[in-house]
């Protein structure tokens, strides 16, 4: 975001609109860093809601929030930051591509990266909930996430899935909620 409020204010209604009128809410870019989410032909889709608008600008007044890199946010996190992190999910399957709702794509190398800077921030005191998929929801025998985050606390809970091009398909799975918040759980 610039400085210009004017200029922020359209990219707030512009990223609002298409919140919702793409399928299902979807963000999601391809390769080239391009918006390609489809339209959702909803017939009176609600494209203001002023009463949630208006709660969610009080509650947010003296918030500060970044956009960027994660790893450009080290500096200003110190004891007592509560930090949300909610990467790219890894996929559990060969056909759901996570990773590719992002412009630079998302591998396992990218997500023992992530878990350095959690662990890295933790140990500033920063208090830290990160979210990600579950892959034992495929595969029992599937360790990655126990094993990168063993010194955290790990909690599988039941999630909708609600981005499926078949409603059927649609349903509850597993996720992680990793945190160094005891509890949180």
């Amino acid at each position: 975001m610039s400085g210009n409020k004017a200029e922020n204010l359209e990219k707030a209604v512009l990223f609002i609109f298409l919140n919702k009128t793409c399928f299902n809410g979807l963000y999601r870019v391809n390769s080239k860093g391009m918006f390609n989410v489809p339209f959702n032909n909803a017939k009176n889709p609600l494209l203001c809601d002023k009463d949630n608008l208006l709660a969610c600008s009080e509650l947010l007044k003296n918030v500060e929030m970044q956009s960027g890199d994660y790893k450009e946010c080290k500096s200003f996190i110190d004891k007592g930051t509560f930090v949300y992190i909610d990467p790219p999910y890894r996929p559990i399957t060969q056909t759901s591509a996570f990773t590719s709702y992002s412009e630079n794509g998302f591998s396992d190398k990218e997500q023992i990266e992530l878990g350095e800077f959690i662990t890295e921030i933790s140990n500033k005191g920063a208090f830290v909930l990160a979210s990600n998929s579950d892959p034992k929801n495929t595969d029992e025998h599937d360790n990655f996430f126990d094993s990168l985050y063993s010194h955290f606390e790990i909690k599988r809970v039941s999630a909708s899935r609600m981005i499926n091009s078949n409603a059927k398909k649609r349903g509850a799975i597993n996720e992680l909620l990793i945190s160094n918040i005891v509890s949180v759980f």
